[in-house]
């Protein structure tokens, strides 16, 4: 039959709207709130609160922004290609350029904040970091949590979605104590609204220059928007995590803002927003020591935890700035390099951390902030022109999410960027220099570089996609090498040939968080082999093939959905007879997919090859014993084709060694009922052992082939095929294959959790 040998590249979306809602809280509630506080609150003294509110305010004109830009090109992945389409070439560099910087800085100062925690708990402790004094302690421990970190990020190690969900929940409950306990402090402070007069001790000059230092706190919604492709139901759920993650983030900084000013007294009777400002970046860890038992050490706890999640996440942040603007040769080659083992961008990942390093090394901690805050007011400033300018430019594109009242929104934010950033001269006028000569450097590299660059051809990309027919009975096969992929091929083909069906081939890519989703097709080339030889298998049989790359986050996530997508009937997995995670009976990726399988599932444990010349089936009844039944007949006529040789196929059953002579006959009588509903011949036998594992293990001798069905489960049982069969498939030196039957309603409900789980 005449196939095309091509592959169908798909992505995986498994974000719901809680997921994706944390990653955004998570992302604004970093080391702003733990740093930034007490060198704001000494600038605005008790309007504090208002330029929180006001911060919140400008947020929303730039998120409406990038929630009509991140639906629109959900593919795109932020700032910089949005304004390279909208803009221009130059900005769109400029953009990205920037936006590499301002998160490296971000980063610098997440570095710095740990480092100071860090030095305050281990003076706490009393522990000396060779003589060094605090400060030089606290760049010291920086530039080491910088340098780990860029490693870690190297090695593709990440937060996974739910410890990232739980660090983020962790930093909440921590700033929702430090609250409850600062609102008890005030309830038993009846003079408390005298630290809120004057309300604007230096005037609105104070106000403008804590929301210029502070603006950086509020970022980290625009990781929603990048996240588009991963996100399940992006048009509903980007806006209301957007949204959402800001007003959450809001409340929380007016409220810990509200208390720490109300509740702290300073110990020579001065004003709350003075003591606050004295301390600097260590204000909030010592107004907690006033306000709880343990504060401080509570809180440097909840400080270490933000800035270390935070560090993380934008050093990968930066990189995948830097990575893209190579790929797109706005940089040099090298930096849209992807590591071919780690699957990480190393490249990029090494410069990004060398930045940050030299930046918490040569700035101090206000003037690291005011960089980071100019820098990101700029590229929110250009991202609200973009999504002005694009609108009238491509209004064929489908907008799921539009900016109300345009351009109204977009033009605050613009005016509003613009004041900030240029406010913050009054504040660090190096942090203004050090922006300048970075944005001119960038336009020195773009006229001498980049513009040479982008006049050259584009390289071709191609993403092939195999169209084929339509059959009743599909079988997928995951393969994640080419010997597992022929090992499957053989098994898939001969199965689909006997049941008139499709073999469909799957390659999941797990794409590390250091990537964009769609960045996974750096990696197609690996794939492609691994497929073409269960197509090299398949045309043996002379079977319609279909097969898919398939990048996402989590393969077995992938793996479920696309049978789901599919319509898949039977589902057969490699277990290659260990794993290496502690938890996971046959791994994360089968254990996942066993739970609760989206179709008849086959798992195999492969030893040595050999046809299926003698099939034994350990049998006691039920449904998964028939489908082991079934699958084996579907080998044997397959074989029985290709060679003219007759498998035999044995049901077996194992009787306790003191078993009755009426209780064999019984069994025989069951044996003979079940072979009788079979077109093909089976030979019955009875055996004898202490237990069922070792009968089965002394039968499977002298066959090719153990298929075993699933032992019966009671309501709670956590073993995934029983006890019986995962301990036959772990010792038997012949190839075993676990089956698994379909049960819609428990299959559906387990889905329905999953559904569940994802919405949040």
């Amino acid at each position: 039959m005449n196939q095309r040998e091509e592959f169908k590249v798909a992505l995986t979306r498994d974000l719901g709207l809680f997921d994706i809602t944390m990653i955004g809280v998570g992302g604004m509630i970093g080391a702003g709130i733990f740093v930034l506080t007490g060198i704001a609150a000494g600038e605005a003294g008790p309007a504090l609160l208002l330029a929180f509110l006001l911060n919140g305010v400008i947020t929303l004109f730039t998120a409406a922004s990038y929630a009509e830009l991140g639906s629109a090109f959900p593919g795109a992945g932020g700032g910089y290609p949005w304004v390279r389409e909208g803009l221009s070439p130059f900005f769109g560099f400029l953009v990205g350029w920037m936006d590499w910087f301002a998160h490296s800085v971000a980063c610098s100062l997440y570095a710095l904040g740990f480092g100071s925690f860090a030095a305050r708990l281990l003076q706490m402790a009393r522990v000396s970091f060779f003589g060094l004094p605090e400060e030089q302690m606290s760049v010291a421990l920086a530039v080491a949590a910088a340098a780990l970190f860029t490693y870690i990020n190297y090695r593709g190690a990440s937060e996974t979605g739910k410890v990232g969900n739980i660090v983020t929940m962790a930093k909440v409950l921590i700033l929702g104590v430090l609250a409850a306990f600062g609102l008890r402090a005030l309830i038993l402070r009846p003079d408390w609204t005298s630290e809120f007069v004057p309300f604007f001790p230096n005037g609105f000059h104070g106000v403008l220059i804590a929301m210029g230092l502070t603006s950086i706190a509020f970022q980290g919604y625009e990781i929603i928007a990048q996240s588009g492709e991963e996100v399940i139901d992006p048009d509903r759920n980007i806006p209301r995590a957007m949204f959402g993650a800001i007003g959450i983030v809001v409340a929380i900084y007016l409220l810990i803002a509200f208390v720490l000013l109300g509740a702290v007294e300073a110990p020579d009777g001065g004003p709350s927003w003075k003591f606050l400002g004295v301390y600097q970046e260590q204000a909030v860890v010592e107004a907690a020591e006033k306000l709880m038992p343990y504060g401080s050490l509570l809180l440097l706890i909840g400080g270490l935890m933000s800035t270390l999640s935070a560090l993380n996440a934008t050093i990968y942040s930066s990189s995948r700035v830097s990575f893209a603007m190579g790929r797109n040769r706005d940089l040099p080659g090298f930096f849209g390099q992807v590591h071919p083992r780690r699957h990480t961008p190393h490249w990029a990942i090494f410069f990004s951390g060398g930045l940050v390093t030299l930046m918490a090394v040569l700035l101090p901690i206000r003037d690291v902030a005011s960089s980071a805050s100019i820098m990101f007011l700029l590229v929110f400033m250009m991202v609200n022109a973009t999504v002005i300018v694009l609108r009238r430019k491509r209004p064929d594109v489908r907008r799921p999410f539009r900016v109300p009242w345009m351009p109204l929104l977009p033009l605050l934010g613009i005016f509003s960027q613009i004041f900030l950033s240029t406010y913050l001269f009054n504040l660090s006028p190096i942090a203004w220099y050090t922006s300048l000569i970075w944005i001119g450097l960038g336009v020195l590299f773009y006229l001498t570089y980049a513009r040479r660059m982008e006049a050259l051809p584009e390289p071709v990309r191609i993403i092939h996609e195999e169209i084929v027919a339509v059959t009743e009975y599909s079988v997928l096969i995951p393969v994640s090498d080419v010997n597992t992929a022929r090992l499957l091929g053989i098994l898939g083909a001969a199965i689909a040939k006997d049941r008139k069906g499709e073999l469909f081939a799957l390659h999941v890519v797990r794409v590390p968080a250091q990537l964009g989703i769609s960045d996974g097709r750096f990696f197609l080339k690996q794939g492609k082999p691994i497929l073409e030889a269960v197509i090299e298998e398949a045309k043996r049989y002379d079977v319609p093939v279909h097969t898919m790359i398939r990048l996402g986050r989590h393969p077995a996530t992938a793996i479920i959905e696309t049978a789901y997508e599919r319509g898949t009937d039977l589902m057969i997995l490699a277990w290659p007879g260990y794993t290496t995670h502690p938890d996971a009976a046959f791994g994360s990726v089968i254990d996942l997919v066993a739970k609760t399988p989206p179709c008849d599932l086959a798992v195999v444990r492969f030893r040595k090859r050999e046809p299926p010349r003698r099939i034994l089936v350990p049998t006691a009844g039920g449904p998964h014993a028939a489908l082991a039944i079934d699958l084996a007949i579907a080998q044997a006529r397959q074989y029985r084709q290709e060679s003219g040789e007759e498998s035999v196929i044995t049901l077996l059953y194992v009787l306790p060694e003191d078993a009755t002579p009426a209780q064999e006959a019984r069994v025989c009588r069951i044996l003979q009922d079940q072979s009788a509903r079979y077109d093909y011949p089976l030979v019955c036998k009875v055996s004898r052992a202490p237990n069922v594992v070792e009968g089965i293990l002394r039968e499977a001798e002298g066959h090719n082939l153990v298929m075993v069905g699933a032992s019966a489960e009671r309501l709670f049982e956590q073993r995934l095929f029983g006890s019986i069969p995962e301990k036959v498939a772990r010792e038997c030196p012949k190839t075993v294959i676990m089956v698994k039957r379909y049960w819609p309603l428990k299959s559906r409900l387990g889905r329905l959790m999953a559904w569940w789980q994802g919405e949040g």
